[in-house]
């Protein structure tokens, strides 16, 4: 490999670049030092003078993730609080389930140093927004345990739907009706 080519300035950006799509090609087990460097045509060591551990590039290319679905769940408009849960949730399902390699490593935080690259500093303000909503929609309650129900709630679905469980227990191919049964069990029935 060519030292010029290591020291390039823009090589963190090409390695964190390199990581998400090989993380959406292969998976979150494909996101080795090793294989990151070779696909970005330098030596296995280069990533270091940028990433000095493993985590911290798994952690860089994690926020893109969160930087993507933060983008997304921005487009979504006001509209009643209801409402505005019920897109989240969708925005959320799509983005999962469009996403996957992707969407396993911005919840592996065994695999992430969250703190570290300011990977809180996006996940945070959208689980934050999750539970404003559900405070104004569910003022008796909680709101940031009946926010995080609801999130396991998202989460469950994401993981079932991609392993093809749910759509055989259900008996549909649209999560539709699983996200409305979901926002039912803890925001209570549409309409109350």
């Amino acid at each position: 490999m060519h030292a010029s080519r290591e020291s390039d300035p823009g090589l963190r950006t090409r390695l964190v670049d390199v990581g998400v799509d090989l993380v959406a090609r292969e998976g979150v087990q494909a996101l080795t030092l090793r294989e990151i460097a070779r696909r970005a045509g330098v030596s296995h060591g280069a990533p270091r003078r940028y990433f000095p551990t493993h985590l911290e590039l798994l952690s860089a290319i994690a926020r893109r993730g969160f930087d993507d679905l933060g983008a997304r769940t921005a487009l979504v408009g006001d509209a009643r609080p209801r409402a505005q849960l019920a897109e989240l949730g969708r925005v959320y399902l799509e983005f999962a389930l469009g996403n996957r390699g992707m969407y396993e490593l911005m919840f592996r935080h065994d695999l992430l140093e969250s703190g570290h690259l300011g990977l809180r500093d996006t996940s945070l303000p959208l689980f934050g927004r999750l539970v404003e909503l559900v405070g104004r929609v569910r003022p008796d309650a909680d709101a940031r345990l009946v926010a995080g129900g609801l999130w396991a709630g998202l989460h469950g679905i994401a993981q079932l739907w991609s392993w093809g469980s749910l759509q055989l227990a259900t008996g549909t191919d649209d999560f539709a009706p699983v996200l409305r049964s979901v926002l039912d069990a803890h925001l209570g029935p549409e309409g109350e």
